[in-house]
């Protein structure tokens, strides 16, 4: 059946165990709202309607205080939202993470070589600012990953930008600022903007314009620790790239093991849209440009 139910309601039909066929055939409508799921439930969404009763959730009605001490403190209105968003997408989106690791040598050689340039600019050339740049490049050469499916799964948006989303952890939640027209922008713009929508986000000054229409988002883990993990992409994106702590690996050169520094990285995509071969062409091609990244200021 044809109709159209944003993220967040699907996920709230999830988790009430409703089949949004149901509430579509039953309403007549085409665009479905929580409303609808609520009056389905009613028995209020029409003459005969066969309402599905909600599933239990139950276990998760527990007296906690039986067992010990506890407290408790209300759920913010932003981990709210976040948490039904990532819900639904997890429930709705085929997802599949590629694993991989690139080689940052000269990343970091580089980095050291602008230490003086970046105290006169004022700016802190941090590794995130190279992986905005390397995946504007990456979006630019593979355009199947700057897309995005529509709600009814018809259709299928090229975008001819390229936004990059820098998930920011707060102490209100998480938030995802993004830095505009990063494929246009050199890399000490890009940490410019990176360091102040991170100063602001920290601060609850991000505007609604400034978190909305990325291409794709990075989610970095770098600076706290891990190995790997599995991102969750973030509709109406379809591919998300993660970052964990760098780390020395022994890799052998020219005849020998050498120490070298590589930084793991994780990209979660909608197979709906991508395949395992798009996914490991577009890792490759990021490792290649982070190995080489003079290439990116040319």
């Amino acid at each position: 059946m044809n109709y159209i139910a944003s993220p967040s309601v699907r996920s709230y039909a999830g988790r009430l165990g409703v089949d949004l066929d149901a509430v579509a055939g039953v309403s007549g409508r085409k665009t479905l709202a929580k409303e609808d799921i609520d009056q389905y439930l009613s028995g209020g969404a029409g003459d005969g309607a066969n309402v599905r009763p909600a599933a239990s959730t139950r276990y998760w009605d527990v007296d906690h205080s039986e067992y010990g001490p506890v407290s408790d403190e209300p759920v913010s209105r932003m981990a709210k939202i976040a948490a039904d968003n990532l819900a639904s997408a997890n429930a709705h989106i085929p997802q599949v993470t590629h694993h991989d690791r690139a080689d940052i040598r000269k990343v970091e050689a580089l980095r050291a070589g602008l230490k003086e340039e970046a105290v006169e600019r004022g700016i802190k050339l941090t590794t995130l600012a190279f992986h905005v740049k390397t995946l504007a490049a990456c979006l630019k050469a593979n355009p199947k990953f700057n897309t995005s499916l529509s709600a009814d799964l018809e259709t299928l948006y090229q975008k001819s930008y390229i936004h990059i989303g820098v998930a920011v952890d707060t102490p209100a939640g998480l938030m995802v600022p993004v830095v505009r027209d990063a494929d246009k922008k050199g890399l000490w713009q890009i940490a410019g903007d990176i360091a102040d929508l991170a100063v602001r986000a920290q601060g609850r000054k991000i505007r609604p314009e400034e978190m909305g229409g990325a291409s794709m988002s990075i989610s970095n883990l770098g600076g706290i620790g891990g190995t790997a993990f599995t991102p969750i992409v973030n509709p109406p994106e379809v591919a998300i790239l993660g970052i964990t702590r760098t780390e020395t690996v022994p890799v052998w050169e020219n005849d020998a093991f050498v120490p070298v520094s590589m930084v793991p990285l994780d990209l979660s995509y909608d197979h709906r849209v991508i395949n395992g071969a798009d996914a490991a062409r577009f890792l490759t091609h990021y490792c290649t440009l982070l190995k080489e990244p003079r290439r990116l200021l040319l």
